[in-house]
């Protein structure tokens, strides 16, 4: 790996708004991804994954909250990172030259310098440009799915693994192709489509919040300016991925970023940050929705210049669709990963071609291949004593609900355990009958994977729910 020179112009005395600019411009053209700045520490550069010191003078909070002031032209950030209200996120550019915009996506919070606050702010540089497909060396069969007329195309990840870099060159595909409308809601605003040459149609970038309040105030809002392609940023909270399932739902090409690991994850993470009672909805609207699924890593190449993308996708066909939506909650990701294999294309797969390219090295291609020599149990492992079936995966639950001092109460009772079988089908141990509806005869019964006695059994992420006929001992609906 190429050695990086420490930055040569660090001032003497003390960091102000001029020295931070410059300093963003000499780690951009020394390919910088991402600039640190913390109180009481260097400065970090992240260059090609690694994170290294480019600096030898500590930079103090109040020279970070001074410049951050005029970053941001707001004199009330610093009082509101002191007292903890909160992070903020910002936009900043520097003009290089006459017509030569740097842009940058800030990101400033609170943290502990020794007994008082200080501050941490990191720079993610963002091209003036947004890529060309054709740079990205983006696999055939998935740009035939990328481009759908209508629907949601989700790009996942981790924090900095190019979702925005690819959809940002998809998006510019569809400008340049011209006939379509394009509206971008970003918080913030990260690659500037104005500056693409030509556009073949409208383009319009939004804000959250300075321009709508929220995103699904956004996305309400962009069914009455008549969009063809819509871009909801980061979805993460269920405001946000309320507003983008509403998109895709108005017969337009929906474009998002999801922070998971792996495509047959992604369905099922999504669901889960909704409410129980909203779940069989959001299940079948969201498949309905899908027309494809990336997973994207960025893997460095083994002498360390440089990264590789690995992509996993899955293209949601009619048929795709027709067999999730036919699937119960508790069998989708067992379900996507055969789809996957069948359909579509693993991260596993991706990592094979790169090592016999010599892309990446042999270490990281085998840890890759192990992440699929376990299976999963919604967001866990399954491990090899589990796969014999006689280690218990969920603990069972009956669910009594009662009327107290006029508010419905509920009371959970252990009953026993539930295997899974390698079918994706339960066997069920009880150690006493589940309570039953006196009207139906049914039992609802909740399975929990087993944890902590602390943790609140309500608030498991992994948890769901069967009606089943306890005098059968067989699930007969998933809810």
């Amino acid at each position: 790996m190429k050695a990086l020179a420490l930055y040569p112009q660090e001032p003497r005395i003390r960091w102000d708004y001029a020295d931070i600019n410059t300093l963003l411009l000499w780690a951009t053209n020394s390919g910088m991804s991402d600039l640190l700045l913390r109180s009481g520490s260097c400065a970090w550069m992240r260059l090609y994954g690694q994170w290294r010191p480019i600096t030898q003078k500590p930079i103090t909070t109040d020279e970070l909250l001074s410049a951050l002031e005029r970053l941001t032209r707001n004199n009330s950030i610093g009082a509101m990172i002191k007292s903890g209200q909160q992070d903020y996120d910002f936009a900043h550019q520097i003009e290089e030259a006459r017509g030569i915009r740097r842009r940058y996506r800030g990101n400033a919070m609170p943290i502990a310098d020794g007994y008082s606050t200080g501050v941490k702010i990191v720079f993610r540089a963002i091209p003036s440009l947004p890529p060309a497909l054709e740079d990205l060396e983006i696999e055939d069969s998935l740009l035939e799915h990328a481009m759908p007329i209508n629907g949601l195309v989700l790009v996942t990840g981790v924090m900095g693994s190019g979702k925005s870099t690819l959809l940002a060159a998809v998006l510019r595909n569809i400008i340049e192709q011209g006939g379509r409308n394009v509206a971008t809601y970003e918080a913030p605003i990260e690659f500037d489509f104005d500056a693409i040459p030509n556009p073949g149609g409208p383009v319009s970038q939004s804000n959250i919040p300075e321009h709508f309040k929220s995103f699904l105030t956004a996305t309400r809002n962009s069914t009455r300016t008549a969009p063809d392609v819509v871009l909801i940023g980061e979805s993460r909270d269920p405001e946000t991925l309320r507003g983008m399932i509403e998109s895709a739902e108005i017969g337009v090409s929906a474009y998002s970023t999801v922070h998971t690991r792996s495509v047959p994850e992604t369905i099922s993470r999504i669901i889960n940050v909704f409410p129980v009672d909203e779940r069989q909805q959001v299940t079948a609207t969201l498949i309905s929705s899908l027309r494809l699924i990336v997973s994207q890593r960025l893997i460095p190449f083994p002498n360390g210049n440089g990264r590789i993308a690995l992509r996993e996708y899955l293209p949601f066909t009619p048929e795709v669709r027709e067999i999730l939506l036919e699937t119960p909650p508790e069998r989708l990701i067992q379900t996507t990963e055969t789809l996957l294999a069948e359909s579509g294309q693993r991260i596993q797969d991706s990592a094979y071609k790169a090592f016999q390219a010599g892309s990446i090295s042999k270490d990281k291609y085998l840890a890759i291949v192990a992440e699929r020599k376990t299976k999963r149990i919604g967001s866990r492992i399954m491990t090899s004593s589990q796969e014999n079936s006689k280690v218990p995966h969920y603990d069972l639950f009956s669910i009594s609900e009662y009327t107290l001092d006029g508010e419905v109460k509920r009371a959970w009772i252990r009953l026993g355990v539930a295997f899974q079988n390698r079918d994706g089908s339960f066997n069920l141990r009880l150690r006493a009958m589940p309570l039953t509806d006196p009207k139906t005869g049914m039992a609802n019964l909740h399975m929990r994977l087993p944890q902590a006695k602390t943790q609140e059994v309500e608030n498991d992420p992994d948890n769901f729910y069967l009606h089943i006929d306890p005098l059968a001992g067989a699930p007969l609906e998933a809810l």
